[in-house]
């Protein structure tokens, strides 16, 4: 019997060990409403207990804006459902669901209560404290150093926009990102970024208009859409950290440089780009393939190119045309994805779509807020921007919802729509 007993508690322990459930203590610990867990891949987790004595966890910082969730209040929606609150714009969030009245979306990970100990299931390892950063390594060669005086974060910026392998990329980004926002570097810095980001030379490179993306009828369509979109994220990581280093140096026409909360939105958004690649990256793992099997295209950086000596056309081009492409598309993307079952491909499209809409926000609210220093009328500025960097008209269907989430209303793009097209919808 004692010999069965051990076996019984050996396979519980494979199938928490399996099921990625991680014991964060005893119960009687989390008196507290809110408690911050840090997780080493720096997406952080609030355990959240409720007067009804029931524990839930979502990621702790905000989708808008990076907010810290675990300060935020507790508050019945009215619907029988709790919502935890941000303390910085009042974005509410389900404690069951994650979703928000804003469209905004927070992950929301599973919690257990078991004799008396609280489990969490995620793969990432969590903490109480801060986990130390570990240096991240050049694959075959030595750690990276980097002198007090260069700790700046156009240095770092540089450093990520020449490091060809994606996975280092990442892990660079994730480092730098917790760093940033952690003081533990607190310069911006100036650096002369490289013309084009370094890539690994087993890539197979090709014209935008030969990939074949397929239509998600077939694992092996799905999996060539996947990789299409992993290759987007991977530039999306680069194009984060060049306007950081390319534009560290601007001024308005007032003379003023860019507030720190601009180098602060860019590089949530490189993390947030880091952390789709790697979503992508597993998913096509687990799919049976690798990112780098099929042909992919640097398009994307065609854009940065065109844009490399005017930020407000950056701004304009890829963050409020691209991006904001990036939420039109999502919803037959993810349908496609759904009709094959395929639900753990929709739960990453679902994180990288909540996401997008923060990115598109931020381009249009630094585009807005230059216009605004300088005396500009924002959407003259961006209509003559896109018709002088963007080949061609802006095309429908639009996601009308996504777009207005993030802030941009139709004034922006309608007038940028071929007027035979707007008269066969009018």
């Amino acid at each position: 019997m004692d010999h069965f007993e051990k076996d019984l508690v050996d396979a519980l322990k494979d199938i928490v060990k399996a099921g990625n459930w991680q014991c964060v203590g005893d119960r009687s610990k989390f008196k507290s409403p809110c408690t911050k867990f840090y997780s080493d891949d720096g997406e952080h987790i609030v355990l959240v207990h409720t007067e009804d004595d029931k524990f839930w966890a979502m990621d702790s910082s905000c989708p808008h804006e990076g907010g810290p969730l675990e300060q935020g209040d507790i508050e019945d929606l009215g619907n029988g459902k709790l919502a935890l609150i941000c303390p910085w714009h009042s974005f509410d969030f389900c404690l069951e669901t994650g979703s928000s009245s804003s469209g905004l979306q927070n992950q929301v990970y599973d919690v257990r209560v078991l004799d008396g100990k609280v489990y969490i299931n995620t793969q990432s390892t969590l903490s109480l404290c801060p986990i130390p950063v570990t240096k991240i390594t050049h694959q075959d060669s030595l750690p990276i150093e980097i002198s007090s005086s260069e700790n700046t974060l156009c240095t770092w910026a540089t450093k990520i926009l020449n490091t060809p392998d994606p996975q280092e990329k990442v892990s660079l980004t994730k480092m730098v990102q917790e760093n940033w926002n952690g003081e533990k570097i607190t310069e911006t810095g100036e650096a002369f970024p490289p013309a084009h980001p370094k890539r690994k030379d087993n890539l197979t490179v090709v014209e935008p208009g030969k990939i074949k993306r397929g239509k998600g009828g077939t694992l092996a369509s799905r999996i060539a859409l996947l990789h299409s979109l992993a290759n987007i994220e991977q530039w999306a990581i680069d194009l984060s950290w060049d306007v950081i280093a390319r534009f560290s140096t601007f001024r308005l026409s007032t003379g003023e440089p860019l507030p720190r909360q601009f180098f602060d939105d860019f590089v949530k958004v490189a993390g947030d780009e880091a952390k789709h690649y790697q979503l992508l990256e597993q998913r096509i793992t687990e799919l049976g393939s690798f990112f780098g099997a099929l042909p992919v295209h640097n398009g994307l950086w065609q854009s940065a190119t065109d844009t490399s000596h005017d930020l407000l056309a950056r701004l304009a081009i890829v963050h409020m045309v691209h991006e904001a492409r990036g939420l039109d598309v999502h919803p037959q993307t993810l349908s496609r994805f759904a009709s094959q079952g395929d639900t753990s491909s929709v739960k990453v499209l679902e994180v990288i779509y909540a996401d997008e809409i923060t990115h598109v926000a931020a381009g249009l609210r630094w585009f807005t807020y230059i216009c605004s220093q300088e005396g500009r009328d924002s959407l003259k500025t961006f209509h003559e921007l896109v018709k002088l960097h963007f080949k061609g008209f802006l095309k429908p269907p639009f996601n009308t919802e996504g777009r207005k989430t993030a802030g941009m209303t139709e004034e922006w793009y309608v007038p940028l729509v071929k007027p035979s097209i707007l008269q066969k919808t009018s």
